[in-house]
Parts: C-alpha cells; structure tokens; sequence
C-alpha cells in the first residue's frame, strides 16, 4: 500500500488540527474553551466588538497645523496673570505684632507729665498674637479685628478709637512674626517645607527656589497652585519658557511639584515593543519611531503607522471632525501616517507625542501570506517524514 504525499499533508493537517483540541497535549494551563465551557456567568458575547467608537484621521499637511498649536495648561488663565503688585499682606490668627503709641505731647493718655527723661512720646505695648478670633487687644480701644486686614487698616481703626483719649494719637503696629502669610512647598523639591511669605512679594518660582528647588527633570516636571478650592497645573518647562505664568503667590497658596515619568507604549512590527521613557526630552512621532526600532522591514506596512491618543473635543471640532456622537470631552482618535509617501517623514518629525500615547505599526499584506505558507510548509514536512518512516518500517519487515 502507497500513501499519496497529497492525502499524508491533508491528513497530517487534520491530525494536528485535532490534536489541538485535545486535552492530553501538554499545558501551561487552561485554554479558551475550557475558560469559556465551565464560567459561571459571561459577559459580553462573542462576536461582538469593544465597543469603543474612535476617529480615524489621516496624518496631513492640514491636520499638522492643529497638533503644533495645541493649547497647554496654565496657571495664569485661573488665577490672573504675573503682571501687577504682590498681593497685599494681611494679618491672620497665630501672627504676633507689637503696636507702639505715640502722643503729640507729655500729659496724655499714655505719656505722663514727668516723662522728660523718655527718648520720646510713645509707649510700646508687650507683643500679642492675634487669636482664633482674629483680634488683637489695645487698651482704652478694647478688642480690635486684624484678621484679614493690613496694617495700616489696624493702626487706622485704633487712632480713631483713642483720638477722645490720647493727645493726637499716633499708632505704629509691626509685624513680629508672620505665622499666618504662609504657602507650602510640597512635592518634588530638595527641601518640602512651609514657608513665611515675603512682604514684598513672591512668585512661584521664587517659593519654589526658597524650598531647594527641583529634584527631578524640569520636563518632566509639573507645578500645581491650589488656592481656596481653585486649582491650576503648569509643566516647569512652560514656567519658565513663559514669565507670566510665573504668578504671585497668596497667603494659604500650596504649590505641589511632582514628576509624571513621561511614556508610550510600541507595538507591532517595529524592533522594540514595549513601554518607552520619553527621558528628558520631549519627542516627536519620528523620534518616537526611532526609539521603537523603527520599521521592520521584513514585516512592516509602511502605509500603517498608527498613533492611538485621546484628544479634546473641542480641538476635534476646530478641525471640522463630526463629533456628535461621541460623548464626554475626550474623544479616542487613530492617527495614521503613510511612510511610504516620503513627505511623510518630514510630518512625523512635525508631530509632537504625548504621554501614554500608544504606536502600532501594521504587518505588511504578505507577512500573513508567508505565516499561513510555513504553517502549510510545517504540516507538509511532518507528512514527508512520516511517510519515510513508513516505508523504511516496511522494508524492516520484509528483510526480517
């Protein structure tokens, strides 16, 4: 009996097909089916898709314009920009003062008549700390507001109140210790700490220095100013490339410095696949490409470079994108670059990447032909060698 190498191939193929489904192949564990027969419950179903709704934009000389002009974050739009005066010092609980009292002339309210040998008309009251209420006591004016006001409202309000008393009063009321005009400096800098605001006024890379500065690269570096519920995030880079993000900071500001490692994962047919640092540099789809090994040139579309990122809404609409049927502000957009047009190479370089971005580069058409046709080659080869065996078996035999 011959056996055809046609029928052995059909049928070696069918043997392997069948064996793939038996459980006495060796394991690492359970397959598909075993997972999918025995779940107690299943959710979802089968022949559906994710169900994720994307756009799919082709990378052109148009849509470039849009990816270079994207806005940033900002800490001036919140909060006002850096132009102006400090903001002024107030007064607050835990602060301590010292007021001081002068009267045009002795045998006031204050200066005696004997008061010759005093170097000058004034008595300095002992220091105080301005309580939770927010007052601070004067004699003959009793309990005077200070929280939330500066000074010279302070002296103010006491002149008043002593002017039926005192012989043309004068009050000098100085700041000993500032415990309540405070900002803390947390986060990603040398020396985190909370620190006492500068009369004069300071910015926030100025509190940013008076902590250590940073102790992470600058680029990969963002500062967030919270103040009473209102929040604002810049990256450093931006603070210092543009002065009037450089704002002033307020009494019970916290400037929070923290690092987001920067990343994007490669996929597909380029030499490396896996999540890439960004480093400390900002990179470009070219750059990004080049990190990731670029295209293989065994495997790779060229006409299928992919970017997956979530754009803003409202960016999307600036480009005439229909995007009423997405919901929420950030839309899920597929960028797709053609490399074999060669004024491709100089648009990647033009496209800026972004954290968590994710590029995907397609197998070529032919790379799927050549897998099916070594699968085929395999089982064909296995029916070959089998066939030899059979009939070196047979001629055993018949020496025998």
């Amino acid at each position: 009996m011959v056996f055809a190498p046609r029928k052995l191939a059909v049928s070696g193929l069918a043997l392997l097909l069948g064996l793939a489904g038996c459980s006495g192949l060796p394991s690492s564990g359970p397959d598909k089916r075993d997972i999918k027969s025995q779940a107690a419950v299943r959710v979802g179903y089968p022949d559906r898709k994710v169900g994720i709704d994307y756009v799919l934009l082709d990378l052109n000389k148009e849509a470039l314009s849009y990816f270079q002009h994207a806005e940033k974050t900002s800490l001036k739009n919140g909060f006002g920009g850096g132009r102006g005066g400090a903001p002024e010092t107030v007064l607050g609980p835990g602060d301590i003062v010292q007021v001081s009292i002068f009267e045009a002339a002795t045998g006031g309210l204050f200066i005696p008549e004997d008061a010759g040998s005093r170097p000058g008309n004034y008595v300095t009251l002992p220091q105080q700390t301005v309580d939770r209420a927010g007052t601070i006591s004067v004699p003959y004016a009793g309990r005077i507001r200070a929280s939330g006001r500066t000074t010279t409202a302070v002296q103010a309000e006491i002149e008043n109140l002593l002017a039926n008393r005192a012989i043309e009063p004068q009050v000098l009321v100085t700041i000993v210790e500032n415990r309540s005009s405070q900002v803390s400096v947390l986060g990603d800098v040398k020396e985190p700490a909370k620190l006492e605001l500068n009369p004069s006024g300071e910015r926030v890379l100025d509190v940013i220095a008076r902590a250590g500065g940073l102790s992470t690269p600058g680029v990969e570096t963002y500062v967030t100013l919270q103040r009473r519920g209102k929040e604002g995030t810049v990256l450093f880079s931006d603070l210092i490339e543009n002065p009037t993000e450089n704002i002033f900071v307020a009494t019970g500001d916290t400037v929070y410095v923290n690092r987001e490692r920067r990343t994007f994962l490669a996929f597909g047919a380029s030499g490396l696949n896996g999540r890439i640092d960004f480093e400390e540099s900002n990179l470009t789809l070219g750059e990004a490409l080049g990190k990731a090994g670029g295209l293989l040139d065994g495997r790779a579309d060229p006409a299928q470079l992919l970017l997956y990122r979530t754009m803003d809404r409202s960016l999307l609409t600036r480009m005439r994108v229909d995007v009423s049927r997405f919901s929420g502000s950030e839309v899920p957009v597929i960028i797709r670059a053609n490399m074999r047009d060669p004024a491709s190479f100089f648009a990647v370089q033009k496209l800026p990447m972004q954290d968590k971005d994710i590029l995907y580069v397609s197998n070529s058409d032919s790379t799927e032909v050549l897998k099916f046709l070594n699968i085929v080659n395999s089982v064909t080869s296995s029916a070959s060698g089998a066939t030899g065996d059979f009939v070196s078996t047979r001629t055993s035999v018949r020496d025998f």
